[in-house]
């Protein structure tokens, strides 16, 4: 789930101002919030709150004067006091929905203190949210959803400063409260959820999951009940205990992330459940349980061990599910998307703003590839063994990288240093050259090489794999600086030398430059700047002339700007290049057809939907929409879904 805000040049969005973002670090707060004491009344006939929010924090400087919280602007305060009832000043930013409170005289250091917000307002979900053009709250007559990211009551730290809290809520009579009540250890515990009707209860291997979906998703709960519980047995296995095993699943609305994860609970939003189980949402949002609510970041620039670990859970359930393979393809896709954002290291996330394309390439898809190729650099019993001391030693605390880092130096034995500086303090991944000889020796052949690459700092073990007259030879290499030699015997004469044969390093080449510009279009057309991703695409295009997803992309734009003819060849294109991915020839075909339906040849229509036909290929559900235009002509829609 991504952003649909128009962030202009694609690197300017990674590098908006800090002081422009909510819930950066910029704002680094002067308090320490220890609790929160909340009662909320929700009206779903008037898709009002009205809400009492006493904060408990300590200050962590000396003599504050002030504090600023975070509050939906759709929420008007009405009085905030002290302990001893009296009113103080506030001031409001409707920019960063922010409330700075006035103390009436100055906190000392380390004292708690508490004060008392008094507001009201509706949230029907079409307010501005606190993160744009994604909705994290709304009230409506049957059901009703209040999450954390909404700021619907006053956040201190977003994302960073744990707390516990004692939240009632009370509602109509004929609605279920879900969420609330008392949370005795610090998480994020502000996500809430009120239903009408009865939930779904599954049971699966002792795992018993509530499910609240609603209309024409209702049937797949039982199915989604049962994946939960397989998900979090098996997660269990490689992470310990998770903090709640029994789980609940709500189905939220239009407009609401595709997955999000509180405190025991997921929300997926209708587009994302579909009609088999979304296995990649679920694993990523069960996965969270453990790195977000056990563990989370201690800021925001180390949000990759969230996302990241998040992320690479799910990689980890499609490698349980459908084995090493399906799992190669994923990381495959992740690094391509990981490389378009190449300015901003991984510890400097909280430059990117929340929820943007860039700060989930960054943070979630290339922090997945770290962690992979962590696990290949520690092999994986010392892997796993530090991911589990790590949550024990940190469960419901925030942590830092430095923290993950000792964890796992711990479990291998050795410093690891070198890796987190090159993959997650600095920018940049490199592109191996390879240079290599034979030479004969008396018990056979000796393959003396270099492996060369233009980053100064770089060190990371690389595989080698040589294949000879006989059994090849695979032997890891530690590549260092900017050049490395190496020395390996063989008993079979060489015939050739492959550098990261199974691709476990993130690496540059001239393949992943055009798959990077195409993957950069495509975020570009997202937010509907096909100018951008004309030049991405042609980018590609200069490097591979013949890549037919570049021409297939550019296409699809053409399409969508009405210019037919200037679609038409590059459709045409497609067939010519290199049909990788295999499924572009069946969709240019099916474009094909669409345009000359547009233009009014329907014999020319019919033969480029028979000829997609022909090719059996169903990627995307492409026979359906093949037999859908055999039969009625295709026409224009006010948009088209790319």
């Amino acid at each position: 789930m991504k952003s649909v805000k128009t962030l202009g040049l694609f690197v300017l969005g990674a590098l908006v101002a800090a002081g422009q973002q909510r819930g950066s670090d910029d704002r680094i707060s002067k308090i320490d919030v220890e609790s929160y004491t909340i009662d909320v009344q929700i009206n779903p006939d008037t898709q009002s709150l009205t809400a009492r929010a006493a904060v408990r924090f300590v200050p962590v400087d000396d003599q504050i004067n002030s504090a600023t919280f975070e509050l939906n602007n759709a929420l008007s305060i009405s009085r905030i006091t002290d302990e001893q009832g009296q009113t103080l000043q506030s001031s409001r930013n409707q920019q960063d929905n922010t409330v700075r409170v006035t103390f009436a005289n100055r906190l000392p250091k380390g004292q708690t203190a508490v004060i008392t917000f008094n507001y009201d307002g509706r949230l029907t979900g079409s307010e501005d949210s606190p993160i744009y053009g994604i909705k994290f709250a709304a009230i409506q007559n049957d059901y009703a959803f209040l999450l954390y990211p909404a700021r619907w009551f006053p956040v201190s730290g977003y994302t960073s400063d744990r707390f516990t809290s004692k939240i009632k809520v009370t509602a109509p009579p004929d609605f279920t409260v879900v969420g609330g009540g008392d949370f005795t250890k610090p998480a994020f515990p502000g996500d809430i959820a009120i239903f009408k009707g009865q939930p779904v209860k599954n049971s699966t291997d002792g795992l018993n999951t509530t499910l609240w979906f609603r209309g024409a998703e209702a049937n797949m709960a039982s199915a989604y009940g049962t994946a939960t519980a397989e998900m979090v047995g098996y997660f269990t296995g490689l992470y310990g205990l998770a903090p709640s095993a029994n789980l609940t699943v709500m189905e939220t609305a239009d407009g609401f992330p595709n997955g999000y994860a509180g405190t025991g609970m997921i929300f997926i939003s209708p587009a994302a459940i579909g009609r088999e189980v979304n296995a990649n949402v679920l694993a990523n949002q069960v996965a969270r349980q453990w790195w977000e609510v056990e563990v989370s970041p201690v800021n925001r620039n180390h949000m990759w061990i969230e996302n990241g670990m998040a992320l690479y859970s799910e990689a980890l359930w499609t490698e349980h599910e459908k084995g090493a393979s399906a799992v190669e393809q994923k990381m495959k896709d992740l690094s391509v998307t990981a490389l378009t954002v190449d300015n901003v290291p991984l510890i400097q996330t909280a430059r990117l703003e929340d929820y943007s394309p860039e700060y989930w390439a960054l943070s979630a898809d290339k922090g997945a590839v770290v962690v992979q190729m962590l696990r290949s650099t520690m092999g994986d019993d010392k892997f796993y063994q530090a991911l589990k001391a790590f949550l024990q030693q940190k469960a419901w605390q925030s942590a830092t990288t430095e923290d993950f880092r000792k964890v796992c130096e711990a479990a291998m034995g050795q410093e690891l240093r070198y890796f987190f500086i090159q993959w997650v303090e600095s920018n940049g991944a490199p592109e191996f050259k390879l240079e290599w000889t034979i030479l004969r020796t008396q018990k056979g052949f000796r393959v003396q090489g270099k492996i060369s690459q233009d980053l100064d700092t770089f060190r990371m073990p690389v595989d080698l794999k040589i294949e000879t007259e006989g059994n090849p030879e695979e032997k890891r290499i530690d590549v260092m600086g900017t050049s490395s030699e190496f020395s390996v015997d063989t008993f079979g004469k060489p015939k050739k030398v492959t550098i990261d044969p199974n691709n476990k390093v993130l690496r540059m080449s001239p393949q992943m430059r055009v798959a990077v510009a195409i993957r950069k279009g495509e975020q570009y057309v997202e937010v509907s700047e096909f100018a951008e991703a004309l030049k991405e695409y042609q980018r590609a295009l200069d490097t591979q002339k013949n890549s037919s997803m570049a021409h297939y992309r550019v296409g699809q734009v053409f399409f969508l700007q009405n210019n037919y003819q200037s679609a038409s060849d590059e459709f045409r294109k497609v067939g010519q290049g290199d049909l990788q991915p295999k499924w572009l020839e069946v969709w240019a075909h099916i474009y094909l057809g669409k345009i000359f339906d547009i233009s009014g040849q329907r014999e020319r229509a019919v033969n480029e939907y028979t000829l997609a036909q022909r090719t059996r290929d169903n990627t995307q559900g492409a026979q359906d929409e093949v037999a859908k235009y055999l039969r009625t002509p295709y026409k224009t829609a006010s948009k088209e879904a790319i």
